[in-house]
C-alpha cells in the first residue's frame, strides 16, 4: 500500500500541519489537532503493548465524544483495522460483531487513558488475506437479517475522499456541524474531510432541532450533514413559529444530505428557507465507499428526479435480470464500478461473489436512465427499511421478536412516514394462551436491538397475511397498515 493512501498517515499529517488549530469542539471542550494526535499516539502505544498485529481488527466504541476519532487514528497508526461500534449498542450486538470480527482488543477513549485499550479476547485472530491493507470493517444490515461486515481498504477510502473533496471542497477554518454517527460511512467521511482540510468539527450534545437551528445561526457553521429525516424535524420546528427562531444562517455554505431519498417537496422547502445555502443530495452505499452521485442545486433544477452527477472515476449502468443493459426508461438494477469498491464481505466469499457481476457492484436498487442519460431511482429490490436514514432489515427484527417466549410467528415491514421516511411495523402471532404487552416486549427487545431497529408499531393477529402461493405476504401487510385495518398495542414508543 502506498503510504500516501494510508488513512492514518493522511490524518496524522493533517494534525501536524494544523497543530494548534481547533480540530473538534463539543460544549466547553476544544480539542486541538496536536492534542488529537497525542491522544491517538497514546492509543497506538497501548495497542502495541497489547501486541496488536498488522491488519488486526480492533473494536472502537464511539458516540459523540470529542476524542472518538483519536481511537480511529490510533488503530490506524498501530496498523490495525477499525471496527466502529456505538457505545449504546446492547452487549448482545457487540458480542455478535466480536464473534465475526474475532477482535481481541477494544478502544474506548471515553475511559481513563490507562483503560482506553482493553482485551475482549485472548487468542489473536488468524491472518486473513481479505484484511490486508484494510482500513475499516463497517457492519451494515443485510438481506439475510444478519449484519454484514463490509471491508473497506485504505486505498479505496482515501481515493473516494479525494473524489468527494473535488466535488464539495472542504476548506481550511470551515466549521462542520456533525450530527451523523461515525459508525456509518456518511459520518466518517465528512469528519475525516473536515480534519484533512483543516476545519473544525462541532459536536452537538444531542439532536434537538430547535437547538441545532440556533447553532447553525449563531456558531459560524459552514457545513452540516444530515439525513432527510433531520431536515423534516427542523422544518417542523420552524413551521411552529417558535419565538426568535429563523432559518437565517449567514455562514452556512452547504447542507449535505443522504442516507435516504430526498423528496422533491422537501428539497424545495429547504431551498426556500435556506436560499443562500447549497443543498447537496448524495447517493452511495457503504460497499462503494459512499458518495457515488451528487445532486447540486443546478442539477435539481434541470432534473429534480435524477441522482445527479457521478463522482470522479465512478461508472454506472442499469441492467435487466440477465445482465443486459436497459434502454432509456426501462427499469433495471443499478450497478456501479469504481476503484473505491469494498474488498468484500468479511469471511463471506459466497455473499461477496453474489454482490458483483463482472466486476460491477450490484446495488439492489431499481433504477432507470432518463432521456439525458441520468439515473433515476425507482425503488429498492431488497426489503431494507430506511428509518431516519438508518437501514434496518426486517429479518433481524423478526429474529429478535421470535426469541420472546410468547411469540409464535411475526412479520416486520416498513411503511411510509412523513418525519422518518419509514417506520418499523411488526405484526405478531402469539403462542396459544399467551398475552403480549408492548412495554415488556420492548424492554426485552432493547437488550437485543439497537434503538433505531426497535418496532415503532406492534400489532397482534391470529395469523400472518399470505399470498396466493401460501407464503407470508409483506405487501399485504403494508396494505393492511395503510388501510388502517390494524390497531397497534398501547405502550411507549
Amino acid at each position: 500500500m502506498d503510504e500516501m493512501n494510508n488513512l492514518g498517515f493522511i490524518l496524522a499529517a493533517a494534525c501536524r500541519r494544523h497543530g494548534a488549530a481547533v480540530a473538534i469542539e463539543a460544549a466547553e471542550t476544544k480539542l486541538t489537532y496536536e492534542a488529537l494526535l497525542e491522544r491517538a499516539m497514546r492509543v497506538e502505544r497501548a495497542l502495541a503493548a497489547h501486541d496488536c498485529r498488522p491488519d488486526e481488527p480492533v473494536h472502537v466504541l464511539v458516540s459523540s465524544h470529542p476524542a472518538d476519532l483519536a481511537g480511529f487514528l490510533g488503530v490506524w497508526l498501530a496498523g490495525g483495522v477499525v471496527v466502529p461500534l456505538h457505545r449504546t449498542s446492547p452487549a448482545s450486538v457487540i458480542d455478535s460483531v466480536q464473534g465475526r470480527s474475532r477482535a481481541r482488543l477494544l478502544v474506548d477513549v471515553a475511559r481513563s487513558e490507562d483503560d482506553a485499550v482493553t482485551r475482549i479476547g485472548e487468542t489473536p485472530p488468524p491472518a486473513r488475506p481479505q484484511l490486508e491493507r484494510a482500513a475499516m470493517i463497517i457492519f451494515t444490515s443485510g438481506s439475510t437479517g444478519v449484519p454484514k461486515g463490509v471491508v473497506i481498504g485504505h486505498d479505496a477510502f482515501s481515493g473516494k475522499l479525494r473524489a468527494i473533496d473535488a466535488m464539495i471542497h472542504f476548506r481550511r477554518n470551515e466549521r462542520t456541524l456533525q450530527l451523523l454517527n461515525i459508525t456509518f460511512s456518511f459520518g466518517i467521511w465528512s469528519s475525516l474531510l473536515t480534519l484533512i482540510g483543516g476545519g473544525t468539527i462541532v459536536l452537538p450534545q444531542k439532536f434537538v432541532p430547535a437547538l441545532l437551528l440556533e447553532q447553525l445561526r449563531n456558531e459560524q457553521i459552514h457545513r452540516v450533514g444530515v439525513v432527510p429525516t433531520m431536515l423534516r424535524a427542523m422544518l417542523a420546528v420552524l413551521a411552529q413559529g417558535a419565538d426568535g427562531l429563523t432559518a437565517a444562517c449567514p455562514t452556512l455554505r452547504q447542507i449535505l444530505t443522504g442516507g435516504e431519498q430526498l423528496s422533491e417537496q422537501l428539497a424545495t422547502q429547504v431551498a426556500r428557507l435556506f436560499p443562500d445555502t447549497d443543498l447537496v443530495n448524495i447517493f452511495g452505499l457503504t460497499e462503494t465507499s459512499t458518495c457515488d452521485f451528487f445532486q447540486f442545486p443546478p442539477d435539481r433544477q434541470a432534473n429534480p428526479h435524477s441522482l445527479g452527477l457521478p463522482s470522479s472515476n465512478v461508472r454506472f449502468r442499469v441492467v435487466d435480470e440477465p445482465g443486459a443493459p436497459c434502454g432509456q426508461g426501462v427499469i433495471g438494477e443499478l450497478q456501479i464500478s469504481s476503484p473505491f469498491l469494498m474488498t468484500g464481505y468479511l469471511d463471506e466469499p459466497g455473499l461477496t461473489q453474489a454482490a458483483f457481476s463482472d466486476g460491477w457492484f450490484r446495488t439492489g436498487d431499481l433504477a432507470q436512465l432518463d432521456l439525458d442519460g441520468q439515473v433515476r431511482l425507482m425503488g429498492r429490490s431488497k426489503e431494507l427499511i430506511s428509518r431516519g436514514g438508518n437501514k434496518v432489515t426486517p429479518m433481524e427484527v423478526e429474529r429478535a421478536l421470535k426469541q420472546y417466549e410468547a411469540v409464535c410467528d411475526c412479520m416486520v415491514v416498513g411503511a411510509p412516514d412523513e418525519i422518518l421516511g419509514e417506520r418499523i411495523h411488526a405484526l405478531i402471532v402469539p403462542n396459544s394462551g399467551c398475552a403480549i404487552e408492548a412495554d415488556p416486549l420492548r424492554a426485552f427487545l432493547s437488550t437485543r436491538l439497537d434503538r433505531f431497529k426497535m418496532p415503532d408499531f406492534i400489532y397482534i393477529a391470529d395469523a400472518l397475511p399470505v399470498g396466493r402461493t401460501g407464503k407470508a405476504d409483506r405487501r399485504e401487510l403494508r396494505n393492511m397498515i395503510s388501510g388502517g385495518t390494524l390497531s397497534p398495542l398501547a405502550g411507549r414508543s
